[in-house]
């Protein structure tokens, strides 16, 4: 159990801090990820931080409160049920097209993604986890109750399917993200896509 917050930061620092600890922990993982540089780096004493986190997994749940609360509303985030009204797939499309705009507009979104597959992540993070599975389960339903989604696999199958199609794209991304442009930042979401639509849409469909 992590302790309360026990100060109120200023909004532009506390972003500012949560940003930097975000890439930290998913440049070094959580056990490996070091307070005292993310501290420094803001320029902040340790006596300071401890005013206002109680730990650092205080720290590490507020980033992924705070940027996770931001990106929703980034890409407002539609009921799952939405998704069955009209084009599914295009429904998709529309939101992946959003996440790779918002992720390249701020990269504390790539990094809060990268936190999820952590192998040392606090028990904390389960909760979000939990939640983002059941918004993916219910998006899978939404999909096979108009025919976009397969019934073949297992719905718990077919979300790790989807989680593992996201994260070695995501994770290639990061990693040569200081090399793609624009364009091919566009593409390759449009290739997650599709690489998603070929693992989950029935067998003998063909793409749209």
């Amino acid at each position: 159990m992590t302790r309360r917050e026990t100060g109120v930061l200023p909004p532009e620092r506390r972003r500012a801090l949560l940003e930097a600890a975000a890439v930290e922990f998913a440049e070094a993982g959580y056990e490996r990820a070091s307070l005292n540089r993310i501290i420094r780096g803001q320029g902040m004493s340790k006596s300071s931080f401890y005013h206002y986190f109680g730990s650092k997994e205080a720290l590490f749940g507020a980033v992924v409160a705070d940027i996770g609360g931001d990106l929703a509303a980034a890409l407002g985030l539609p009921d799952p049920a939405e998704l069955a009204e009209g084009d599914f797939w295009g429904r998709v499309r529309a939101l992946t097209d959003r996440l790779a705009q918002a992720s390249q507009e701020r990269p504390g979104f790539t990094a809060l993604a990268r936190l999820f597959y952590l192998p040392d992540a606090p028990a904390s993070l389960d909760a979000s986890r939990s939640r983002i599975d059941a918004w993916i389960d219910r998006a899978l339903e939404a999909g096979r109750s108009v025919g976009a989604v397969g019934e073949e696999l297992p719905v718990s199958l077919q979300r790790q399917l989807v989680r593992a199609v996201l994260w070695a794209m995501d994770e290639w991304s990061v990693t040569n993200m200081d090399h793609l442009t624009e364009d091919e930042l566009i593409l390759l979401a449009d290739a997650q896509l599709e690489a998603m639509r070929r693992l989950l849409a029935p067998e003998g469909s063909s793409s749209p």
